[in-house]
């Protein structure tokens, strides 16, 4: 009808309501991950809230990606008797999803080819399971000296290491899905690499 207007938004701003709703949805599963699915290590234990918080960033975008990983993996040290560290948590995971999504669409200006995303998708991932580990250092530093940041730095390592591969793993697996990037638009919406002149 003349009249009319045509919706020229993006399929990931079209509805605030389905955004929220995938919001929680990442939030419980960093919380359910941190919490559950638990594997012991050498140094500590490796838990499967990485692997979301990296999916929440990549697949949500930074804002509502940094909301979901921020707030599900708070919640868990809450739930899991670890309050003191949850406000940390919040801003570290925050900062990981944002930064999981930023590093990887930067990186994409220099790759042109979708069947090369995992060259991206890789150090944005180790960039920010970095962060992650030079975050929690500064925290327990400032809690518990310097020593006892240290302490954790190993563990916390392992930690990240396990994070970079199996999300990257779940990624690639969930980029190769055409009806997965049609329904999550950050996880596909790259920037066209630049021509060389």
């Amino acid at each position: 009808m003349k009249g009319e207007k045509t919706d020229t938004k993006k399929p990931f701003m079209r509805s605030v309501a389905k955004q929220l709703s995938f919001t929680a949805l990442f939030a419980a599963l960093c919380c359910v991950g941190t919490m559950v699915i638990v594997i012991p290590l050498p140094y500590g234990y490796f838990n499967a809230g990485d692997v979301v918080v990296l999916l929440a960033g990549w697949c949500m975008g930074p804002l509502f990606g940094a909301v979901a990983a921020g707030l599900g993996s708070c919640l868990a040290d809450i739930l899991s008797g670890f309050a003191l560290y949850a406000p940390a948590t919040f801003f570290i995971k925050a900062i990981d999803a944002a930064a999981a999504y930023f590093v990887w669409r930067a990186l994409r200006l220099l790759i042109a080819k979708d069947s090369l995303d995992i060259l991206a998708r890789i150090p944005s991932a180790i960039v920010v399971e970095a962060v992650m580990v030079l975050g929690y250092f500064l925290f327990e530093s400032a809690l518990y000296g310097v020593s006892g940041g240290a302490a954790s730095l190993a563990g916390n390592a392992m930690q990240g290491a396990f994070g970079v591969v199996c999300s990257v793993l779940l990624v690639t697996i969930l980029y190769r899905l055409k009806t997965v990037r049609a329904f999550f638009s950050p996880l596909a919406c790259a920037p066209r690499a630049k021509k060389q002149s």
